[in-house]
């Protein structure tokens, strides 16, 4: 049974100000160590750390969980390239089901939460 469902879109280039203007202090805020290694192992970061911060957006909306933080959660990639999301403390029998995409200037991710129960 789906529980919640989330959508997020940010502007690339705002991630970019905030990383250029903030860096590191930045990046650790909101984001894990493997997702920063992850953006950075690419030519141009900028993007990455864009899905990577509008997939946590998705799912907080998608799980409706205030109490879950920004490093609560940590957005990976299964052997296949499809992004996995990590959630610190996930209740048992919860899924999360995530889409991360982006274009040139946008980021934009999609996330739905679903129970077995």
């Amino acid at each position: 049974m789906i529980i919640g469902t989330g959508v997020d879109i940010i502007e690339i280039p705002r991630i970019r100000t905030a990383v250029e203007t903030w860096g590191d202090r930045f990046l650790s805020r909101v984001l894990n160590p493997q997702e920063i290694a992850y953006a950075k192992s690419h030519a141009v970061p900028y993007p990455h750390y864009a899905g990577r911060f509008a997939a946590k957006e998705a799912v907080y909306k998608a799980l409706g969980d205030k109490a879950v933080s920004w490093k609560d959660l940590t957005i990976t990639n299964d052997k296949d390239g499809k992004p996995v999301c990590h959630i610190k403390g996930l209740r048992p029998g919860r899924t999360v089901h995530l889409s991360i995409s982006h274009s040139k200037f946008y980021a934009v991710a999609s996330a739905v939460v679903e129970t077995q129960e």
